[in-house]
């Protein structure tokens, strides 16, 4: 069952997308607001999202900009909008597709199975037996599983989804807490400390690939450095 994750400012909007979905064996999750959205997609999978573009503070293309930075999850805009440049400034700031307000039901259906086919799946990523699922919430290595907390589940995910890019300490907050959180960089290295002790004991060779990279932060390598 593909889940999708509808995010309208207006109610009203939300239920008529859900009762749509509900008889196509689509799972669902409504967001009131951009923010609720990206709160969502940092703690949940999601195969896909329709997202409307006028909503107040920050507004669909300003979201879809948020969510580019660490999700490659197909993303419909869904708005009353049709002018040709809004069109062309979503598909650039990373939106799939775009479809307006009144829309058709089938058409709506028929542009998300399209989007799902056309999906590369990146829920699940091995590197030699550790592995990382996004589906099932679980890490684990030759088919035992490593008890991670969400948070620890979701750090190791970004580094190993993104194998060579370096991610400071900064970003880490912002994509695992959130922009407005108070956590600091000792939280980041506490939760660093706790991934490689859990992946250690489970013979897995972490400190081969999970790096530190000094007065910056740290990264993902697949393959060892000799």
């Amino acid at each position: 069952m593909n889940k999708v994750l509808l995010v309208d400012d207006e109610k009203r909007m939300l239920d008529l997308l859900a009762l749509y979905l509900r008889p196509h064996n689509y799972d669902y999750k409504k967001a009131i607001d951009s923010n609720e959205a990206l709160r969502f997609l940092k703690e949940e999978a999601f195969d896909i999202v329709l997202l409307d573009v006028m909503m107040p503070k920050m507004d669909g293309w300003e979201l879809c900009k948020e969510i580019r930075k660490f999700s490659d999850v197909p993303i419909i805009m869904v708005t009353a909008r049709e002018q040709r440049e809004d069109i062309v400034k979503g598909l650039k700031l990373g939106a799939d597709d775009y479809i307006t307000k009144p829309f058709n039901e089938d058409e709506l259906l028929a542009r998300m199975e399209a989007l799902l086919r056309r999906r590369t799946p990146t829920n699940y990523v091995e590197i030699n037996g550790l592995l990382w699922d996004e589906r099932s919430y679980e890490l684990s290595y030759k088919n035992k599983a490593i008890k991670l907390t969400p948070k620890e589940f979701i750090m190791i995910g970004y580094l190993i989804k993104n194998p060579n890019q370096v991610f400071g300490r900064e970003q880490l907050i912002d994509l695992i807490w959130g922009f407005e959180s108070d956590t600091g960089g000792r939280t980041v290295d506490s939760h660093v400390r706790n991934i490689r002790e859990k992946i250690r004991q489970a013979g897995f060779p972490i400190d081969e690939h999970f790096i530190t990279v000094w007065g910056v932060g740290y990264k993902w390598i697949n393959t060892p450095i000799n």
